[in-house]
This record gives C-alpha cells, structure tokens and sequence, in this order.
C-alpha cells in the first residue's frame, strides 16, 4: 500500500519536473543557437519573451538572420514589431535586401512599411529590380488609349511604363492605378497638342519624353524610370469601323448642322415672306373695296348736283362724251399692244 502510494507521488512529482526539463532544454536549445550563430540573447531575455507571448524562436531567428548579414540589431525592436502585428521575418528579409543593394532603408521605415500593409521585402525588391506596367491596363477591359492629333485624326496608342519602388514615399504614396491614370492623361495630352499624327507616327520617342518631363511619379510610391511607346497607329485603317478622321467628322456633322439652321432660317423668312403677300393683298381688296365705295359716290353726286342746278345737261352729257372718248382711247390703246395676227 504504501509503495503504491509512493509510486502516485513520485509520478506527480515527475511531470513538473519533466515540464520544467523540457522547458529548460526549449529555451537552452534556441540559446545555445544564438549563442553559437553569434546572436548572443541571454536566457532571461528568453525567459520574459515567452511571458510577453513573443516566440522566443522567431525572435532568435530573425535577429540570427541580421547578424550574419552585418546587420547589429537588439531583440527589443523585433519583440515590439511583432506585438505591434507585424511580420518579423519579412521585414528582416527586406532590411537584408536592401543592405546587400546598397538602398538605404533603417529599421523604423520598414516597419512602418509592413505595418501598413504593404509588402517591403516585394517592395525593396521592384526597388532593385523594376518592373513593367501596361498603360491602359488591359485587366480593366481597354488595351489601347485613344488620343486625337490637332488634325482631327485619332490615334491608338499602348505604352509600358517602368517603375522602381521610392521607399520613401512609398507609405501614403500613391499605387500603380495612380501611374496607370496619370501615364494615359500625359499621352492623350501629348499626342492632342501635336499639329499632326505625322509627328507622332515618326517620334513617338518625343511623347514618352515630353510624358517624362511631367512629373508624373510625384506623391506616388513609384518613380518612373522610362515611358516607352509599346504601340501606336491610325484608327479605323484596318477597315474597322472606327472612325480615324474625327475632325473631318467633326466638322461634316457641323456642316450638316449648319445646313439645317439655315434650312430652317429660310424657311421661317419664307413663311414670313408668304404672311406679307397674304397681308398685302388682304390691303388690296380692302382698297379696291375703298375705291368702289367712292366710285359708287359719284353718280350721287352728280345727281345731287343736277338736282340742285349746279350743272346743267348739257354740261352731263359733255361729261358722259369725254369718258366715252376716254374708254376708246384706252381700247385702242390696249390693243396696239395686242400681237397681231
């Protein structure tokens, strides 16, 4: 019975001291590997690592990492990295890169640079080696940019930007939509001041460069090494149904337009034209009604006058000779001018 007893109490005494061996042999196992790797961290600090909830091995790793890249960096830094949510080892990595580079990058910057999301090892690495961006972007659905020449002819355009990562900027700095959008604004401008498609199709080399004198990179995690024009033609030449002269369009449509106004122009003036004609001859029987309501006066008056002894009738039928000699004269008058037969 009480060797049974002394069993269970030798066997409860053995796992904490199990534990507490295991624990040992954890934490003398990353020591001895700093140790050896020349990334001296003392035991305690392992120790208090493990009770901040920071792994004592990824800790020990990242900092053996620096050491062999020449890189003097204490544990304190990468312990407050990581309960700050950052990746411990990418930054190292990307602190390693730019070392070997030449690119001056100090620990605070890269931290701030993973801590905004951005990938800095990726970011240092676009930095020694740059990369190629398509402008348009073909993902978003549009492979050529379309411009058109102060001649009136449009032109399709593709160019490829180079870039390399400016770490400087590159927390707050603007992305690749940004170089995207701004590349094919410089282009379309540059090609829209040229006085002709001609220039463009001999020098594109003269857009890229009037394109890389704008400053486009400013603000932008970028800087741009080089704008070369990937591709450029005329619109419509393949027998497509694009339109390639659209200021002769343009101006056609224009014309048409014209045409319509002073189409409708005239037709107003001759609509007023037709309200005069109308108007005036509605004044013409009105003055013929005038003059045969006073012509109907005169034989009252000359009955008036007969009545009363103004004149006499001799002097009537003197009158009625002079209008019948006046009637024939104007016969013969009117029919001197008749054609003979």
């Amino acid at each position: 019975m009480l060797g049974n007893l002394g069993i269970v109490l030798l066997a409860v005494l053995a796992i904490p001291v199990l534990i507490l061996l295991g624990t040992i042999f954890y934490f003398l196992k990353i020591w001895i590997q700093a140790l050896t790797s020349g990334a001296r961290v003392s035991f305690f600090t392992l120790v208090a690592m493990k009770l901040r909830r920071v792994p004592p091995s990824l800790i020990v790793e990242a900092r053996i990492r620096l050491v062999k890249a020449g890189i003097g960096l204490d544990t304190d830094p990468l312990e407050a990295h990581y309960l700050a949510g950052g990746d411990v080892i990418q930054v190292v990595n990307a602190m390693i890169a730019a070392d070997k580079a030449g690119i001056p990058l100090v620990f605070q910057n890269a931290c701030a640079i993973n801590l905004a999301g951005r990938d800095v090892h990726a970011a240092v690495q676009t930095s020694v080696n740059p990369k190629v961006i398509d402008c348009p972007d073909p993902a978003r659905g549009t492979t050529l940019l379309d411009a058109v020449a102060k001649d009136g002819i449009r032109l399709l355009v593709k160019a490829r930007v180079t870039v390399r990562t400016n770490l400087k900027q590159l927390v707050g700095g603007a992305m690749e939509d940004t170089i995207i959008a701004r590349v094919g604004q410089g282009i379309v401008s540059a090609i829209g001041s040229s006085s002709s498609y001609k220039d463009v199709l001999e020098n594109p080399d003269k857009i890229s460069r009037k394109v890389l004198d704008s400053g486009l990179d400013s603000q932008t995690a970028f800087e741009i090494v080089s704008i070369d024009i990937a591709d450029v033609s005329v619109a419509g030449v393949s027998g497509a149904r694009e339109v390639a002269n659209v200021g002769a369009l343009l101006e056609t449509e224009r014309a048409e337009a014209d045409k319509k106004l002073r189409q409708a122009e005239a037709e107003g003036r001759r609509a007023m034209a037709v309200a005069a004609e109308q108007e005036m001859r509605a004044k013409t029987q009105e003055m013929q009604a005038k003059l045969v309501e006073a012509q109907a006066q005169i034989p009252l008056g000359i009955a008036q006058a007969l009545k009363e002894g103004r004149i006499g009738v001799m002097d009537y039928l003197k009158m009625q000779n002079v209008m019948a000699d006046t009637s024939m004269r104007e016969s013969l008058a009117g029919g001197e001018d008749q054609p003979k037969a």
